[in-house]
């Protein structure tokens, strides 16, 4: 360390200076430090002859001098002056790190033309109009609520509308106590593996939704994987999959469609009720969208003995950036809930909880969904109809389910799934396969496509049709409406 009666002579041009000159002066000292030039323990030239040197005020060497005190890059001693503070770890590799550093690039979304598999919805579709109105009354009847601090599951405006829309529509008696509101299911998963804790075994379908393993992994929890069959999750690869948590969506699975008959249903419940420590998510992320007939009961409101956690979500509803979504727990298990994590915030902000509170409350919610049900059951069977008259129907066929926003499209092809969809993504055209979605194991005998339609023009699946035509029968020219 440099002997401190020594005084270290700093000379810096404040020609062009952008900003103020003290915030240009506290950035050429601190860099000097950062990359050695100045030593810890060094003396700092007094304010006066620093602004007699450089011609600026002691003014601007003081705050200059204050800012780098208040950060701990120097010091100083009463009526001796101020010094270079040792910063531990060394200055030089700090600065060449922090100037090597590479660019932060985050992964970027490609974008298609039409997107078969995307699952966004229409955004002209949005009640908007209605969603302002609710949004000022709250902010005119609300405006104290608003700035508290929402109760751990959320304020219980949201949550007894939620339980009232539970009662009328999945024939589910809660207590609105029952209920934990979140900013996306994503979240709420990561509540649940702490409330169970980490040692637990989970077991999800196979197919399935990729990035539920993906965050499960994430919070290094085991994952197992049952296969489906015709009625939905297999019993013998549950069993076989010897895990305490079954994460199954029974009423639509994604995405294959299969809706869980009432046979399986209690077997799987059946399943639960054999050890103590067994429980079952069900995740009804699209109910709302049954196209023919009431509602498929959930297994929450079939189960007697409190082993299902039944999850939600307002992102396929309404729209996926709206990041709402709640879980209804078991009376035992929402008890150890508020024991255990009570002390976690709501995240969801309050005005959007309010509001959503107010338009499920006076019914906008429920003509929302009727309107939107009527419109997708008319998209739906316009795609059939195009289907049917197009010349895709001797190698295409429809794959069918009563229920959701997507279907299953059989390609009758000599090619590999990954051969259809890169072809189709060279006209700008985006389609998943089934076999994409299978979490070990491949299965592409089937030639199954997902065709989401949540947010698809008409002309669109037409332009789909006449792409997918072509790539099949490999004709010379490509189909005028491609271009």
């Amino acid at each position: 360390m440099s002997d401190r009666g020594s005084r270290k002579l700093l000379t810096y041009s404040f020609e062009n200076v952008e900003g103020t000159l003290y915030e240009y002066l506290y950035e050429c000292i601190k860099n000097d430090i950062l990359q050695g030039k100045i030593q810890s323990g060094e003396r700092l030239p007094s304010k006066r002859m620093f602004a007699q040197n450089h011609g600026i005020s002691t003014i601007t060497i003081q705050n200059a001098y204050d800012q780098l005190i208040s950060e701990g890059y120097i010091y100083t001693i009463p009526k001796k002056g101020y010094y270079v503070a040792e910063i531990k770890g060394g200055t030089n590799s700090f600065q060449i790190s922090k100037n090597t550093r590479n660019v932060v690039v985050p992964p970027k979304k490609e974008k298609y033309k039409i997107d078969l598999s995307s699952n966004q919805m229409n955004p002209e579709k949005f009640p908007f109009s209605v969603w302002a109105k609710m949004g000022r009354q709250i902010i005119s009847n609300e405006s104290k609520a608003l700035m508290e601090v929402s109760p751990t599951g959320g304020i219980l405006e949201l949550r007894e509308a939620i339980a009232e829309h539970l009662s009328s529509f999945r024939n589910m008696i809660v207590d609105p106590n029952q209920i934990i509101i979140g900013a996306g299911t994503e979240y709420l998963y990561s509540l649940l593996i702490q409330l169970f804790g980490a040692n637990q075994i989970y077991c999800v379908e196979n197919p399935g939704y990729k990035k539920l393993v993906q965050i499960y992994q994430q919070y290094n929890i085991f994952c197992k994987y049952a296969d489906m069959d015709d009625s939905g999750i297999s019993i013998q690869g549950l069993n076989d999959a010897n895990a305490n948590i079954a994460h199954i969506s029974p009423n639509h699975h994604f995405p294959t469609g299969i809706t869980m008959p009432i046979h399986r249903r209690y077997e799987v419940l059946a399943w639960a009720n054999e050890k103590e420590d067994r429980y079952i998510i069900e995740d009804d992320y699209d109910s709302e969208f049954r196209i023919n007939g009431k509602p498929i009961p959930t297994l929450f409101s079939i189960d007697a003995c409190e082993k299902v956690i039944y999850m939600n979500t307002f992102s396929k509803s309404l729209t996926p950036t709206i990041r709402i979504s709640y879980m209804v727990l078991p009376i035992h298990l929402a008890n150890r809930f508020y024991e255990k994590l009570s002390f976690y915030s709501c995240t969801v902000s309050n005005f959007e909880q309010y509001t959503l509170a107010a338009f499920i409350k006076q019914g906008y919610f429920e003509k929302h969904i009727n309107r939107m049900r009527l419109h997708y059951s008319r998209v739906r069977n316009k795609i059939v109809e195009y289907l049917e008259e197009s010349k895709l129907k001797r190698v295409c066929q429809i794959v069918e389910n009563d229920s959701g926003l997507h279907f299953l499209l059989r390609v009758d092809t000599t090619m590999s799934d990954q051969q259809v969809s890169e072809l189709l993504k060279e006209q700008g055209i985006h389609i998943q396969a089934l076999s994409e979605y299978f979490l070990f194991g491949e299965n592409e005998s089937e030639h199954l496509f997902l065709f989401n339609y949540s947010n698809l023009e008409l002309e669109d699946v037409e332009v789909a049709f006449e792409a997918l035509y072509y790539i099949l029968f490999q004709e010379k020219e490509k189909p005028d409406c491609l271009y």
